[in-house]
């Protein structure tokens, strides 16, 4: 079994409810990261679905996770000829961290509209971006091999940093794990945030919601990825991503509010 298989692994306990280990390999700053949590948690979902593609997940990040034991408890909300919908929590400690929603579709081998009023983001070749390192506090780095673009990777080098909070590159596992809908949730929040690229590592950016629409599975050997940031406000942003197949495809579309508050003001 895969390492990112194992680590979101379930032991049914009862109907509708899971035991499972929060690993420490998926991690950022020591913290386990969201996607992968979002991962584990549609995993619990699926098992309680009927339908298995197309999956629109929103979590709420309650409040952090740790590495260590965790109960999933999934609760089915309605099952209509189109999707299924189910809510699901994480609790640690007896304490709700992680609430989530997920909807499921039926596969659809054909679309009768298939129209992108966008194109997939240029990005440079995979030999000139910039390889994120092998860190001790990121984890998440030591399985997946993230390749940033060096247009928006400044921060990284002490170099001038960029005028967008942009940042786009190239993912996959490092030991080149197959595609699946765990896999892009996880790679939907492991690129560094977008606010990086204008600001610098100068920010804590924790979580709020993240939603993932995924909606088809590559086939190529990576994808590539866009996240961008656009407005600070209150105490808060947004950052709108994108992942695409190395043939166009558009693979899922995600949204995500965090914090962002200075870590040197």
């Amino acid at each position: 079994m895969h390492p990112f298989d194992q680590d979101i692994s379930l032991t049914p306990q009862q109907p509708f409810c899971f035991r499972s280990v929060v690993s420490d390999n998926w991690s950022v700053n020591g913290i386990p990261d969201g996607g992968y949590l979002m991962a584990m948690i549609t995993n619990a979902m699926l098992q309680h679905s009927q339908k298995k593609s197309a999956p629109i997940l929103t979590a709420n990040y309650i409040s952090r996770c740790t590495p260590g034991d965790a109960l999933i408890q999934v609760e089915p909300i309605i099952q209509s000829n189109q999707f299924d919908r189910l809510e699901a929590k994480l609790f640690q400690g007896g304490k709700e961290k992680i609430r989530m929603f997920g909807t499921f579709a039926e596969k659809k081998d054909d679309c009768l509209i298939e129209r992108h009023e966008k194109s997939p983001p240029e990005i440079s070749t995979i030999e000139d971006c910039i390889r994120v390192p092998k860190m001790s506090d990121y984890s998440i780095f030591h399985n997946l091999d993230v390749r940033i673009d060096p247009g928006c990777a400044g921060w990284m080098r002490d170099r001038n940093l960029s005028e967008k909070s942009e940042i786009k590159g190239w993912i996959k596992f490092r030991d080149d794990r197959a595609f699946d809908i765990f896999s892009i949730a996880l790679f939907a929040d492991s690129f560094p945030p977008a606010i990086f690229s204008s600001r610098g590592m100068v920010a804590w950016v924790p979580t709020l919601e993240f939603s993932v629409n995924i909606r088809n599975i590559p086939e190529t050997k990576r994808v590539k990825c866009v996240f961008r940031t656009r407005f600070i406000s209150c105490g808060l942003l947004e950052e709108d991503g994108e992942i695409w197949d190395e043939a166009g495809h558009i693979i899922a579309i995600s949204r995500q509010y965090a914090q962002f508050r200075n870590v040197n003001p």
